[in-house]
């Protein structure tokens, strides 16, 4: 009845807003019901998957800590390497584009850079940094940077030769030129670059408290909680983590849909 009602939501009130919210919602509560009565009928062990009902009184149980490591992770390590990450590429690109020079040269290295391993920079930049939220945002520094980096520089390079024609023979200078069309037409490169990097950033912040961390952080209590073999405990993390990413990325694409509400991509 469930699958029949989502699939009725999704083919005939497509064009309506409500249905639209609706149909993923109805899908949701339905795995979540598919779960637990899967995991309860066939007497699955807490330890190996517990059901949603134990992971959610956990989460209500776990409040205060949860918010702690959530703000530790999140608002100390995540996003301040995000923003830091995210503004430096941006400059970094607008100088590539200035400068034949660096395009040639530095992009090369920025792709060497990306292709290191998380798993073997971070005990490195954790020994440089200290244990605490520092050494995680230049975690997500590093992550974050480059993606950023390569859809900006795509975006500026995306205006077409006649629009560029078209502000010389207005006499426009460099700077006039970039922010009257080169940066609003490199939005949605510039946009997709900061969606790929809010997942970037929180699973680098998260990954990087394994390998040192204070008592404190997403990372580190799924790491000790493994330990302890308390399932509910990483669950609840978990659960935690993708709420918070979820309504990240989903504020950047309704940002997003106001700044590009011009561009193809946001019709319909």
């Amino acid at each position: 009845m469930g699958w029949f009602t989502i699939r009725a939501l999704a083919e005939h009130f497509k064009t309506q807003r409500w249905a639209r919210l609706a149909a993923p919602i109805l899908l949701g509560v339905l795995i979540l019901v598919l779960w637990e009565v899967t995991v309860r009928a066939l007497e699955v062990p807490f330890v190996i998957l517990p059901p949603p009902s134990a992971i959610g009184s956990t989460i209500t149980n776990s409040m205060p800590l949860l918010w702690a490591d959530m703000v530790q992770t999140v608002v100390k390590g995540a996003l301040s390497g995000y923003v830091m990450g995210c503004g430096a590429a941006f400059l970094t690109a607008i100088a590539i584009d200035r400068s034949p020079f660096l395009k040639r040269g530095l992009l090369p290295v920025g792709n060497f850079v990306a292709a290191l391993p998380i798993i073997g920079t971070a005990p490195i930049l954790v020994m440089w940094f200290g244990f605490d939220w520092e050494s995680k945002a230049a975690v997500v520094v590093a992550m974050v940077f480059f993606p950023m980096l390569v859809n900006t520089v795509a975006g500026i390079s995306e205006t077409t030769a006649m629009q560029r024609d078209l502000m010389h023979t207005y006499a426009a200078s460099y700077r006039q030129t970039l922010f009257k069309l080169r940066l609003p037409a490199a939005m949605p490169f510039i946009f997709n670059g900061l969606k790929i990097s809010s997942t970037l950033a929180l699973i680098g912040a998260i990954v990087a408290e394994f390998f040192g961390s204070p008592t404190l952080g997403m990372g580190f209590r799924i790491s000790t909680s493994v330990g302890q073999l308390a399932l509910n405990i990483v669950w609840a993390e978990i659960v935690v983590a993708a709420i918070v990413g979820s309504a990240f990325y989903g504020s950047l694409a309704m940002i997003e849909k106001g700044v590009t509400f011009w561009h193809p991509s946001q019709r319909g």
